[in-house]
């Protein structure tokens, strides 16, 4: 009887926390769904303004379903300002200023993370430290800087000064510090690999996941900035995305549509970006995990 009890016991409390761990993952998948939908909602609103008109926007209460007016604003946006050269010139930017961002700082990450060398905390200190200054001190000198080598104006001008950047570095070193063991170094330097050959092919396989990261994080920035395509592109038919955007929103009777759609013509390259992006980031950590 004891054990009839006992088993019975047992039983329920194997029940009880069947149910309660249900419960939990119904939570938590609750939970998660309500964040992907505040996520994705800014990107709805934002069709939804694009499809309207500037009464729809101020309109209450407001309207929550797409209008029939989206073909007419973004044709409104094609012909006020040069929309696909200013796009040309902004993947142009984009995609060269990612690839030596990803080249220099996984380089300089790999030498802070695996080799030592006279007054490296020093270098590296000081490296963080400029990521701690605003970025809008340095205009000026850099705008002198460009003009002086007479690139004022064109997209070298873009390119070159970000070419490398302290966060890059720093989060590739992290990187580099926890996934990249010591033995496969000692192993490639048996088998006679120098610094780029341990650098291209031992280091840089191992780096996917997190340069997958960068490049993201990278290539938004470099697509959404502003301030500094406005200062140094003093050629206003050699201008990027954001400059020619905001040619859109002018000082009175602004048509706000316009901008709307304007905007979502420009954000639709980034979500194919992120979405192959964030494919290769999750694969590459997925394998890298299984590896391990």
């Amino acid at each position: 009887m004891a054990v009839d009890e006992r088993e019975r016991t047992t039983g329920s409390a194997g029940l009880a926390i069947g149910s309660g761990s249900r419960l939990t993952r119904v939570c938590v998948r609750g939970v998660l769904l309500l964040g992907v939908l505040i996520s994705l909602f800014p990107f709805y609103w934002l069709v939804v303004m694009a499809s309207g008109t500037t009464e729809d926007i101020y309109s209450y209460p407001p309207k929550l379903v797409p209008g029939p007016h989206l073909l007419d604003n973004m044709g409104r946006v094609l012909d006020t300002v040069d929309f696909f050269g200013s796009l040309f010139n902004t993947v142009v930017v984009a995609v060269v200023g990612t690839a030596l961002v990803l080249f220099f700082d996984s380089l300089a990450a790999f030498a802070f993370a695996k080799y030592e060398f006279p007054g490296k905390r020093f270098l590296f200190g000081a490296l963080l430290a400029t990521y701690m200054i605003p970025a809008q001190l340095s205009l000026v000198p850099q705008f002198v800087t460009m003009a002086e080598f007479g690139w004022a104006g064109s997209l070298t001008a873009l390119i070159i000064p970000g070419a490398a950047n302290a966060f890059g570095i720093f989060w590739m070193r992290q990187y580099a510090q926890n996934s990249l063991p010591d033995e496969l170094l000692d192993a490639g330097r048996i088998d006679g690999a120098g610094f780029f050959r341990l650098y291209w092919q031992v280091a840089m396989p191992l780096f996917r996941p997190a340069l997958a990261f960068l490049g993201i994080f990278t290539f938004i920035s470099i697509w959404n900035d502003y301030i500094w395509p406005l200062v140094v592109m003093i050629d206003p038919d050699r201008v990027t995305l954001q400059v020619a955007l905001a040619n859109l929103n002018v000082l009175y009777n602004t048509d706000y549509s316009l901008v709307m759609a304007g905007a979502l013509m420009s954000v639709v390259p980034l979500i194919v970006v992120f979405l192959i992006g964030a494919r290769h980031f999750l694969r590459d950590l997925a394998a890298g995990a299984t590896k391990m």
